[in-house]
């Protein structure tokens, strides 16, 4: 498209314009900023919600040289605060229930009813991440009389990590906690630990190093192997002492299906209490202060914090799979719409004898706005010259200052004219255009764009219906050698030319593209001609035909080859262009969804569809992408992959069939992974900026894309030679 660019301004205007585009880079981080708050929320989430293994040790027992003999046949509490090599058992007749892993959703409230039911009090070692994740469950714990200790964040074994990282699984599921019920606990138990007798010279250090940071471990000395489900009696035998003796029992509140453990602990705990027993918190049955103590100040809401991003990353993430449904639902919907519609239309308009009415054969009038066009014009023109169709071509110079006009005017072409006006932008150069021209049918396209001798006359045809008040044509990227430009040319067949077919066939056109469009002179007089309301004219004025009751159609012989961006920063600014232009038209149009007739069909079949598919659709496809990371980070892997490389293979079949139907060679469908990867986050990315434009109130500038003028139409119908004369252009601020 050729680009619009403001009047010469005044040197304040100029300081205010420089002063804005200091601020740009801020205004474009705030697409990366909202990526990286989405990625760190899924970094979250799935890390809180990462697997935690068996309670059993994955690895083989090591020597017990270093560890003194006393803590190998004492007790399960060993204390080496301060110095101190010490251990404790529980007294006779008392029973300290130990809870491992938790809290879950499911188990640990049944648990809890249980020990509220029997009047029983037990030690829970929760884990980091599931504290994170269910922190009522902690708060009902702490509230209803027990005693919570550490079990690491995410259950690793530290045996076998550094000090810095057995300092991280402590002071944050000591901030889980504190989060969670307002306290600080003193009690640890090591994952994949057992009896005291079980220490050995890899995890003796790891509890002296426990106890230097101010912390009790806790072993267990009788094991219900609830873990194993062994059935309910066996877990009653098992978690049963001997001869009346203390014990500190092993179970689990979490880790898998709990149901014997819920049941066994309701028939154990009644059973042994008419045996004299009592069940006691740890401290309680060592007759010690208290292992919790309350928090307040900083570190309160420290623990608060967290708890509530936690809780933030699960809202987002379930709203991420929300939108992810809602994307697969579209994506597959407008695939299926493309396969059925797309392929309706090609037989519709390919079958022998098929015409759109009588032979359309008046002569055309061709218009195309330039604005800095030296480079790329002759070759515009002289492809117009050999034109099979009758036509005039006006060439509208909108202030240009790189010699646009004259480089037209020395060729001398026979039915070429040169309209001048001063800069006023697009929108008023293609009005200009439509004032000076001679004929009924006009047809305009870029001062960058090259046509095939047949375009003219093909584009023009189906204006042999009286109803057809325009005409969309086959916009071809002409230098595709690269591999940005053959990632354009991919998005033109599939995303752009297939959709044309669809939207043909269910009346609702939105965009006639500017590089190849035909356009009836009453149809663009009733609805006001070409309006600079918004950056997208060629989607406004197609809106506003279909709402005056124009059918809008697709002429796919009439092929045009443009000059695609070579560049990802002159990509980028076309795109936001394009995209926030084609909210502001949605956005113009919005009335047309609550009216009657022509207008009100296209506003609840046409607008839906636009924004649906070229809109909502786009900015949510990354979220597959995004998951795909997110699954081979945190798993299941394989399925991610699979799922992932299944997509892929839908849009491969989808261009494919897109690129047969344009009779198009399969051979640039090689980079098509790699442009579902890179181009499509790169289109997200301008997508997002637009919306946050839009919401923000912001105004985008027109720019002028850096030309080349190496696109020449196929058949070599234009001369080789670029147009001399024509300085080295600059972007427009």
């Amino acid at each position: 498209m050729a680009s619009r660019t403001r009047r010469r301004r005044s040197a304040p205007s100029r300081a205010r314009a420089a002063a804005r585009r200091r601020r740009l880079p801020l205004r474009l981080m705030l697409p990366l900023l909202v990526l990286c708050a989405l990625a760190a929320m899924l970094m979250l989430r799935g890390y809180v919600h990462s697997e935690i293994l068996a309670d059993h040790r994955v690895r083989p027992e090591a020597a017990t040289d270093h560890v003194p003999q006393k803590i190998l046949d004492g007790g399960p509490v060993i204390d080496t605060r301060g110095g101190r090599t010490t251990s404790l058992r529980v007294p006779d007749h008392r029973l300290v229930l130990t809870f491992d892993d938790g809290p879950d959703p499911e188990w640990t409230p049944k648990v809890l009813d249980v020990l509220k039911k029997h009047h029983a009090h037990a030690v829970f070692f929760v884990t980091g991440t599931m504290t994170s994740r269910y922190p009522e469950l902690v708060r009902r714990m702490v509230a209803e009389g027990h005693e919570v200790g550490l079990h690491t964040f995410n259950h690793p074994d530290l045996s076998y990590q550094s000090k810095r990282r057995t300092d991280w699984e402590l002071s944050t599921n000591q901030l889980a906690i504190t989060g969670a019920a307002g306290i600080r606990t003193s009690l640890f138990r090591p994952p994949y630990s057992s009896f005291a007798d079980a220490m050995d010279d890899r995890s003796w250090p790891v509890t002296r190093y426990i106890g230097s940071r101010g912390y009790i471990t806790v072993v267990n000395d009788t094991d219900s192997e609830d873990w194993k489900k062994p059935g309910v009696a066996e877990i009653v035998r098992r978690a049963t002492p001997e001869d009346g003796k203390g014990a500190l029992v092993l179970m689990h509140d979490s880790g898998g299906d709990r149901h014997q453990t819920v049941a066994a602990l309701d028939r154990f705990v009644p059973s042994l209490q008419q045996r004299g027993y009592t069940f006691a918190n740890l401290t309680e049955a060592l007759h010690a202060p208290s292992a919790s103590t309350r928090v307040t100040g900083p570190e309160l809401w420290k623990g608060k914090a967290w708890i509530f991003l936690v809780s933030a990353s699960d809202g987002v993430t379930g709203v991420v799979g929300v939108c992810l449904a809602v994307v697969g639902v579209l994506v597959i919907a407008r695939f299926a719409l493309m396969f059925l519609l797309s392929g309706a239309h090609a037989r519709r308009v390919r079958r022998r004898g098929f015409r759109w009415g009588p032979p359309v054969t008046e002569p055309v009038s061709v218009l195309v706005p330039a604005y800095n066009e030296a480079k790329c014009i002759e070759n515009t023109v002289r492809s117009l010259a050999a034109s099979d169709h009758p036509i005039e071509v006006i060439v509208i110079d909108d202030g240009s200052s790189d010699g646009t006009a004259r480089v037209v005017e020395d060729l001398a072409l026979p039915g070429v004219r040169v309209v001048r006006q001063v800069n006023a932008g697009k929108p008023a150069a293609l009005n200009r255009g439509v004032a000076n021209a001679r004929h009924d049918l006009i047809v305009m396209m870029d001062g960058d764009t090259v046509f095939e001798p047949s375009t003219v006359r093909e584009l023009v045809q189906p204006f042999g219906d009286p109803r057809v008040g325009a005409v969309a044509g086959n916009a071809k990227v002409g230098n595709r050698d690269s591999l940005i430009g053959a990632w354009q040319h991919i998005e033109y067949v599939m995303g752009f030319n297939l959709d044309r077919r669809m939207y043909d066939v269910l009346g609702c056109m939105p965009t006639i593209p500017g590089a190849v469009g035909g356009f009836r002179r009453t149809a663009l007089e009733r609805v006001g001609g070409m309006s600079d309301d918004t950056l997208a004219e060629d989607t406004d004025v197609t809106m506003a035909l279909h709402r005056d009751g124009w059918r809008v159609v697709y002429a796919e012989k009439a092929r045009a080859w443009t000059e695609a961006p070579e560049s990802v920063q002159q990509l980028w600014s076309q795109r936001y262009r394009w995209s926030y232009g084609t909210m502001q038209a949605i956005w113009k149009h919005r009335r047309a969804l609550v009216e009657r007739g022509p207008s009100g069909r296209f506003g609840r079949v046409g607008l839906p569809l636009v924004s649906l598919f070229m809109v909502l659709a786009p900015l949510l496809a990354p979220l597959i992408d995004v998951f795909l990371l997110y699954g081979v980070v945190f798993g299941p892997t394989a399925k991610t992959v699979v799922a992932w490389l299944g997509v892929l293979a839908v849009q491969a079949v989808c261009a494919a069939y897109a690129f047969r139907l344009d009779r198009e060679r399969m051979t640039h469908l090689v980079s098509l992974p790699l442009q579902q990867i890179l181009y499509r986050q790169l289109m997200y990315v301008v997508l997002l900026q637009s919306w946050i434009t839009a919401l923000t109130g912001g105004r985008l500038r027109w720019q002028k894309l850096r030309r080349t003028g190496v696109v020449e139409a196929p058949g070599g119908a234009v001369p080789a030679q670029r147009a001399g004369g024509g300085r080295e252009r600059r972007p427009v601020a």
